[in-house]
């Protein structure tokens, strides 16, 4: 029986194939109650001419913020932009229905900008890269709050 099937490994995946695998996992959740609802979601910093200079990338689903990516041009740090991006990400995901957030950050990157921003750290994994340490973290969204 396992001879019918092979394991084939690539690193550029074709589309399709990658959407037969999500369809099959979303088809199983939502049979198990958790029915897909992601919507993305991206905010963009601009400057005059309109060239990108920061963001934020992620969704929201099941009632949570998913932050994949924060990130604002060096010479734009310490202004309030990043601080900007993910008030208004979180602002959104409350008006989407969510009542938490979640991201994962270095610890050569921005945690201490995401602890005084009220997240906290629910996961740790130990040298990725090599040396450094990766924090998932997590906040509660209240409306009042946002």
């Amino acid at each position: 029986m396992h001879n019918e099937y092979s394991i084939m490994l690539t690193a550029s995946p074709d589309p399709a194939d990658v959407q037969v695998v999500r369809e099959g996992l979303d088809a199983y959740n939502a049979t198990q109650g958790a029915p897909v609802d992601w919507v993305p979601m991206a905010l963009f910093v601009r400057d005059a001419q309109g060239a990108v200079v920061g963001g934020l990338t992620g969704g929201t689903y099941w009632g949570w913020l998913y932050v994949a990516h924060l990130w604002v041009a060096e010479h734009l740090r310490g202004q309030d932009y990043g601080s900007r991006l993910l008030a208004e990400a979180e602002r959104e995901a409350l008006r989407r229905g969510c009542h938490h957030a979640y991201l994962d950050t270095q610890d050569f990157q921005a945690l201490p900008f995401y602890y005084k921003r009220g997240y906290t750290v629910f996961g740790v994994l130990d040298d990725i890269p090599i040396g450094y340490t990766r924090y998932s973290m997590q906040k509660e969204l209240h409306p009042d709050r946002a």
